[in-house]
């Protein structure tokens, strides 16, 4: 079984590289990396955890779309919040993204290596034509 590389290389703060994929086919499977709040000038987008959210599940529909994905195709997801108080409103703007059947998910409180108040990967599952 052959591993697809999706996406080019993008570039964080500074322009600097990211040293990663933003998602990988393996079969049926795509793996999309962690993904933040980044806009496409590669900061990180200021506002509320709201905000973040929205932007950051934005990020993991791009990366999905690599592979011809969707949200609906997300079978499993794991986020981490940097602020165990946001949880409840990311679980609100969350169930907006995901309004019918739910992908079995973790989520926990991290310090995360951006400046950013969310991160999250997902892993999908669709048939190759």
């Amino acid at each position: 079984m052959s591993i697809e590389f999706l996406g080019n290389t993008r570039t964080g703060a500074g322009g600097q590289p990211l040293p990663f994929s933003p998602a990988v086919r393996v079969g049926d499977l795509v793996f999309v990396s962690g993904q933040v709040a980044m806009g496409d000038n590669g900061e990180i987008v200021p506002g509320s955890i709201e905000a973040q959210t929205r932007r950051t599940l934005h990020n993991v529909a791009q990366a999905l779309a690599l592979a011809g994905c969707t949200l609906a195709d997300v079978c499993k997801v794991t986020v981490w919040l940097d602020d165990p108080r946001d949880f409840w409103t990311f679980n609100r703007v969350y169930a907006e993204f995901f309004p019918g059947d739910k992908p079995a998910r973790s989520t926990t409180q991290a310090r995360l290596m951006v400046d950013a108040k969310i991160e999250i990967e997902a892993i999908a599952c669709r048939p190759q034509a």
